[in-house]
């Protein structure tokens, strides 16, 4: 069993050389939001730039992608056609993940299911994107809803699934939610196993699987309760999944820099914290072990 501490960041932040280009870092697509949700994609995107990846590009329906590119000029948001995702846009969505992964000379993932809605369509939509992508994937929030149906298409995939307790049921039909800790690593274990992927399942103590190792991560804090901290969770482990980094220890480290997060913010701001509040800390969290001095070649 892993216990997550701090020390995993000097295994992610190394020195940069002088010679880094864009891209080096990772390029993250995050696809998410609807109509009527638009901050769940921009907080997986923001989080993911605090945490050190060159390039977000967001992919979302139009009145969400318009809204969020009015939050800020960091931000690139993709507009498409109508409501909700739809059959209509999968081959864009194939398109462009295979655009990213070329440009980034395949550094890159994906963020998928973040405000993106739970209509069969929109399900239907991102279960054929999944079985199209080749590349690393983080699945949340409406895309774990989506997998209920067809969970065996993560089979044997980089894939870094990101459930909280309720999403596990629907995930794996398992309840685990009164569950002792160690009953629940197991479950989790087990679950990784039979799904061939990775799984972190959130909570008070965050537990990552890929079937053969796992770790538990204990810094949490219970301000974490609201809305946008799993968000945010998506997007650090996307940051790391697309500089490189494969998705068990991925999610150890986002694990660890969204809790650590979530916890000083809540240490200044206590009930009044949002999730806005933890992007904010990253830098804080990470700080001691980036080195900003380049490395020669």
């Amino acid at each position: 069993m892993i216990q997550v501490t701090k020390k995993i960041l000097k295994e992610i932040y190394k020195k940069r050389l002088v010679d880094a280009r864009k891209y080096d870092f990772g390029l993250l697509l995050v696809i998410g939001g609807s109509e009527l949700y638009s901050g769940s994609p921009a907080l997986a995107s923001l989080a993911a730039f605090r945490t050190g990846v060159d390039m977000v590009r967001i992919i979302a329906p139009k009145r969400a992608a318009d809204i969020i590119a009015s939050f800020t000029p960091d931000l690139a948001a993709y507009p498409l056609e109508g409501s909700h995702l739809n059959r209509e846009h999968l081959t864009t969505l194939v398109s462009m993940a295979k655009s990213a992964k070329a440009v980034s000379s395949g550094k890159a993932a994906v963020v998928i299911g973040g405000g993106l809605g739970r209509s069969e369509e929109t399900k239907e939509v991102i279960l054929d994107f999944l079985s199209q992508v080749e590349m690393p994937v983080i699945i949340d929030a409406d895309g774990i809803h989506a997998l209920e149906k067809n969970p065996k298409i993560v089979f044997g995939k980089p894939f870094l699934i990101t459930p909280h307790l309720y999403e596990f049921f629907i995930l794996t039909g398992k309840e685990v939610n009164n569950l002792s800790l160690e009953e629940k690593i197991k479950v989790v274990q087990e679950e990784a196993k039979r799904l061939k992927t990775t799984i972190l399942l959130k909570g008070h103590v965050d537990i990552i699987s890929d079937g053969q190792e796992t770790a538990v991560s204990k810094t949490g804090s219970p301000y974490m309760t609201k809305g946008g901290t799993g968000d945010t969770l998506a997007g650090i482990a996307g940051a790391l999944i697309a500089r490189g980094i494969d998705p068990f220890k991925a999610g150890q480290a986002a694990a660890y820099v969204n809790s650590a997060a979530g916890k000083l913010a809540a240490k200044k701001l206590g009930e009044s914290v949002m999730a806005s509040d933890l992007i904010e800390a990253i830098p804080e969290v990470i700080r001691t072990f980036r080195r900003f001095a380049p490395q020669e070649p």
